[in-house]
């Protein structure tokens, strides 16, 4: 029996430990009156602040460079806006057994959210699989969810509870989609100094997400939303997007090896298809679902952390595949002790 090996450590994001500890200062401190008021109107400076540097620092080339890769880049916009809005609305049927209303309704947000980058590429560049292609894919995925999540929450979410209507659609477009195009336009003359300044307007990326989520949690507290949420049912929903990450791991990788893609190909599918963006998903959560926000922004930070967790333990198992470095196939020892292609993996070219 072979021993199992664990990484050295869990990928316990520190930045996540600060969104909790943001939450926990609007527990104890909320946001009233005329502070509340201020923060929401930093709130969204923020947001829109956040969209307009997301547009300047995608590159418009590489994107269409990418767009060569179509039939992989197609698989992972399904599996982001099809397949997880399909598993979310199945969860329905666990109301109100496992899942109170409203910790559903930030359930089914969560399935609508785009795809990761940073995160996708990272796994992908561990586990030896397709980065190029894992950038684009997660690149078109952000761009893509600017303007299908919220059209898919308006759909889906329009008639249970989450407060949308035209307006809300209205403010996605102002907030979000009018500062992302005006990167986009603005990108040839500030592209450098993003570049330059990265890591001090990263601060600022963060920064503002943390504003977002003080400000929504301190609406729940003052609204006493928090008061209806049980343990019990905390462990519920984590059970839920348990099952929920499971099924989509092992459906884009088995997926995409009956869809005859190559080992490279698949862990970036794996990885980009899988994940869900907290960058993207909390700014957006807080435009549409207003008083709502600070449940359905829990089931997105929770399902977060777990996919780091898991997608780690995977990524560390993929990059000690032996593989060949011509055909880029897992490789496994014959009788004779040679090297040859292992069949029994299914693997194929891309």
């Amino acid at each position: 029996m072979k021993r199992l090996h664990w990484p050295s450590r869990l990928p316990i994001d520190p930045y996540l430990l600060l969104l909790f500890g943001t939450v926990g200062v609007a527990a104890l401190l909320p946001a009233r009156g005329t502070g509340a008021d201020l923060a929401s109107g930093a709130s969204t400076a923020a947001i829109a602040f956040l969209f307009f540097l997301y547009g300047a620092r995608l590159s418009t080339r590489e994107a269409l460079d990418g767009l060569r890769h179509w039939r992989l880049h197609v698989t992972v916009l399904a599996c982001t806006f099809v397949v997880f809005p399909v598993l979310g609305l199945a969860a329905r049927g666990l109301v109100p057994v496992l899942l109170t209303e409203p910790l559903y309704q930030g359930l089914l947000f969560l399935t609508l959210v785009p795809s990761t980058i940073q995160s996708s590429i990272a796994f992908t560049s561990i586990a030896r699989g397709n980065v190029p292609a894992a950038i684009c894919a997660g690149s078109f995925s952000s761009l893509v969810g600017i303007v299908v999540t919220p059209l898919l929450a308006a759909t889906l979410l329009g008639g249970g509870g989450g407060g949308f209507s035209a307006d809300s659609v209205v403010m996605i477009v102002l907030q979000l989609l009018v500062p992302f195009v005006a990167g986009q336009l603005l990108r040839r003359w500030i592209s450098g100094f993003v570049a330059r300044h990265r890591k001090a307007l990263g601060l600022v990326d963060r920064g503002s997400i943390l504003l977002v989520v003080y400000t929504a949690f301190s609406e729940g507290m003052v609204q006493g939303i928090w008061e209806r949420v049980s343990p019990a049912r905390l462990g519920g929903l984590l059970a839920v997007e348990a099952v929920l990450l499971a099924v989509m791991l092992l459906l884009t990788w088995y997926g995409a090896r009956a869809l005859g893609f190559g080992r490279e190909d698949r862990i970036a599918i794996q990885f980009a298809g899988s994940k869900k963006s907290l960058a993207a998903g909390l700014p957006m959560a807080s435009v549409l679902f207003g008083a709502q926000a600070s449940l359905a922004l829990l089931p997105l930070v929770l399902f977060h952390q777990m996919q780091l967790m898991v997608c780690a333990v995977i990524a560390k198992r993929r990059s000690h595949d032996p593989v060949d470095a011509a055909a880029g196939e897992i490789t496994a020892p014959d009788r004779a002790g040679r090297s040859q292609t292992a069949a029994g993996t299914g693997t194929r070219p891309g």
